[in-house]
Order: structure tokens, then sequence, then C-alpha cells
């Protein structure tokens, strides 16, 4: 059954698209926030030396500072104000939603509606002050070791460099947080997720042509390149695939009668996600696979040979780097999706209104039939998942691609679209149904 949605989707013009002053308003708030955030990507923070620090990143950018770089939109390449990005509040997110689980207190809060959100937001934003000033010191103290061919990174090392460094850097991040805010609420779209997706397609044209020097300069052969554009399309058609499937279960109402007359009942469904865990799993994933070489840069090499053993062992495309970033991958798609959805929850909401599936008994049995449901799809999407974000990094170990072609970059930027597309067909059909109400009333108005 084809839903409103859909129809609308299927008979939008642009006729309909210029009528909507609304919607006009939203997507030019939302580039105008993008533009600004772009900006800041370009101003770098004081105190560096902007020529020794490009030959700095240059050594170290396939690992973490290249991770970094590409959520960043390339502040991280040219250190600029906006160089934690938004991720420091993504983290914080991330975490709270976790402690709402596990934490007696935050959990009632949870349950409390728009207050208890507001409280658990207010929460958020102050974990994301504490990861950022931690992130930013520890930049800042990697930047002052640093060294390039023209001389050291930091003009004048000492306690006033770190402290400004830190103060930036928290600050980029805490008017991203802002900024993102305003989007959600003024634009269109998810604003935390837009200022991610635009960073990584920013870096786009610059992989493509670089990817197409290599073809030039005979490092990737023609062949080879043909086959990567076909992987990518692969890849895309796959996450749109699986990103729109679901797993519909069949809930049925009673009958029902009111006065004489007996109404029959009615038959809904119930719609469960093949990929519930959205792009959470492959970041955080990434997150803990990079936090080894975190460490080990702030040792700057006078560590233990054990933990360099660990890094040259977790390098990009090495087996055991594979084989943990799957099983990391698998681990939080289940444990995501068992946070983001909850079946005891829901099969009390279906005997409280009525609704029952069909041969299930109404209460428990119904909650472990739809955790029975989920566990098996969850399955199908950590598989695909992991074959997303494995075979890039195949690709990006063994065949010398750009660094932006990862799986990651490739989910995020997929889905954030497919994401914003829907909300702007919401906003479409919401200005029809405001366009009909609008001429019934006229015609009612005639009428009298």
């Amino acid at each position: 059954m084809v839903s409103a949605a859909e129809q609308l989707a299927a008979n939008l013009n642009f006729g309909a698209f210029a009528k909507a002053e609304e919607l006009k308003k939203r997507i030019w708030f939302t580039l105008a926030a993008l533009v600004v955030y772009r900006l800041g990507t370009f101003i770098p923070i004081p105190g560096i030396n902007p020529a020794a620090f490009a030959e700095s990143f240059k050594a170290q950018s396939s690992g973490i500072l290249g991770m970094f770089n590409m959520f960043a939109g390339g502040a991280v390449e040219r250190m600029a104000i906006f160089a934690l990005n938004i991720m420091p509040y993504i983290s914080a997110s991330i975490i709270m939603q976790l402690m709402t689980s596990v934490v007696p207190t935050l959990e009632q809060l949870k349950k409390e509606g728009e207050q208890g959100r507001k409280q658990i937001n207010q929460y958020t934003r102050y974990m994301t002050v504490g990861l950022a000033a931690f992130q930013a010191y520890g930049i800042a103290f990697g930047l002052e070791g640093s060294r390039g061919a023209s001389g050291p990174v930091v003009i004048d090392p000492g306690w006033f460099f770190r402290i400004s460094t830190v103060v930036t850097l928290v600050g980029g991040t805490l008017f991203l947080m802002w900024l993102g805010e305003q989007i959600t609420a003024r634009g269109v779209g998810n604003g935390t997720s837009l200022i991610i997706m635009s960073g990584i397609v920013a870096g786009l044209p610059t992989a493509l042509a670089g990817l197409l020097e290599l073809s030039r300069q005979g490092a990737i052969s023609w062949p080879l390149l043909i086959g990567l554009v076909a992987l990518m399309l692969a890849v895309v058609g796959a996450i749109v695939f699986i990103e729109r499937a679901q797993r519909r279960l069949l809930v049925q109402y009673p009958k029902r009668q009111m006065g004489n007359r007996m109404f029959q009942g009615d038959a809904s469904h119930l719609p469960l996600k093949l990929n519930s865990s959205g792009v959470i799993p492959p970041i955080f994933a990434s997150s803990l696979l990079l936090l080894p070489i975190t460490v080990a840069q702030f040792s700057a090499g006078s560590g233990p040979e054990w933990l360099g053993g660990i890094v040259a062992s977790l390098g990009r495309g090495q087996p055991l780097y594979l084989v943990i970033y799957v099983a990391l991958i698998v681990f939080f798609a289940f444990f995501y999706t068992a946070i983001v959805f909850n079946p005891q929850e829901t099969a009390d909401n279906l005997r409280k209104y009525g609704g029952f599936l069909p041969g299930i008994r109404p209460g428990t049995k119904t909650a472990e039939y739809i955790d029975y449901v989920l566990t098996r799809i969850t399955v199908i999407g950590a598989i695909y998942l992991s074959m997303v974000c494995v075979l890039p990094e195949l690709l990006i170990a063994y065949a010398a691609v750009p660094f932006y072609f990862g799986g990651t970059s490739l989910l995020i930027a997929v889905s954030v679209t497919m994401d914003t597309v829907a909300q702007v067909q919401g906003h479409l059909l919401a200005h029809q149904y405001e366009g009909l109400i609008k001429k019934a009333k006229l015609r009612g108005a005639t009428r009298r």
C-alpha cells in the first residue's frame, strides 16, 4: 500500500515547490547556516605555523587525523576553529543515550516527557564542554610536540597557547552545536547530521580529482577506476535499499460496538527497520579503534614497545583492524538497537489500545515475538553495515583509493540525504493539506 507521502512525492512538481513559501525560507536558512559553517573551516587557530603544520599533517593524514579531517570538512587539515567539528556533541549524545538505559535517575527523566528531555539535553551540553576541552587540550599538547621541515608547528609554545587553543576549539564546537539546533528548529533536516554531511561532501570533488590524477599518472589502471565507480554506485544502491527496507508485522484491532452498530476491526502494520541503529555503529567502532593511535601520539614515541605493536597491528587494512572493526560494528548494531527500540514497551502499548499480533498472545508473548523478529533483522543489518564499511577499507588500504570513499562517509552522506528529502516531502505534504483546508473554508463561507 502506497503511503500519502509517497503519493505526493510521485506527483511533486516545481510549481508545488514554488508555492511553498515556508519551505523555501527553511531551505535558504539551512543553506546560509551551512555556508557559515564552511567559512569557519578556513579560519585557523592563532599561534601555529601553517606551513609546518601542513607538512606534519601530510605525514599523518592516513591515520587519526585523516578520519577527523573527513568528518570536519577539511578543518583539521587547516587547523581551523572548527577542527573538533561537532563530534564531541555526538559522542556526548550517544553516551547520554546509553546512560539513560543503565542509570535509574536518567531513565526516570526520559519518561517525564518534554521537561525530562530538556534536562537530558542540558546534561548533554555539559558533557560536550568536558569532552571538547579534553580533546582540545590533547590537540594543543600534540601540536607543541610536532615539527615540520620548515620548523616547529607552534610559534610560541606554552600555557598561553594551550589555553587559547582550548578556548578557541571548545567555542567552535559549542557554536556548531547551537548552529545544528537552529537548523533542526528553523531549517530542513537534522542540523547535526547536515553539518557532518556537508563536511564530507565538501571533500568529494577534491577526492574525485585526486582519483583521476592517480589514474592519469598510472597509479590506478582504467579498469580499476571503472570498477571503483561501479562499486561506489553499488554501495550507494545497497544503502538506499537497506535503509528503506522494513519488516512489517500485521497488527489487528478487535471489532467495536458503538450503540447499535458493530464496526469492523481495523488492521495496521508495525514497521521494524532493517537497520535500526543507523550510522552509529561505524562511527563508534572507528572512534574506539582510533583510541590506541591517539594514546600513541600523546606518548610521542616514548611509550612502551607493546603499544607501538598494537598501533601497527591496528593500521588501516590490517587483518586485526578489520576483525575488530567488524566485531565492534556488530556489537554496537545490537546494542544501539536495544536502546532505541523496547519490545516490552511496544507490546504494552499494543495491549493498551487493544491491538494484537495474529496468533500471538498479548503481553509477554508479543514482546518475545517482536524481540525475536528484531534480532533476526538486526543480524542482516549488522552484516550490511560490516560489508559497506569493510569493502571500501580494503580498497583504501590496497588500491590507494582517496580516503573520502570510505564506507562510513558514503553511509552518512546517503542516509542524511534520504532523511532530508523525506522532510522536504513532509513539508510539501503539509503545505498541500493547508491549501486544501483553506479552499474548503472559502467554499463554506461562499455557500453561507
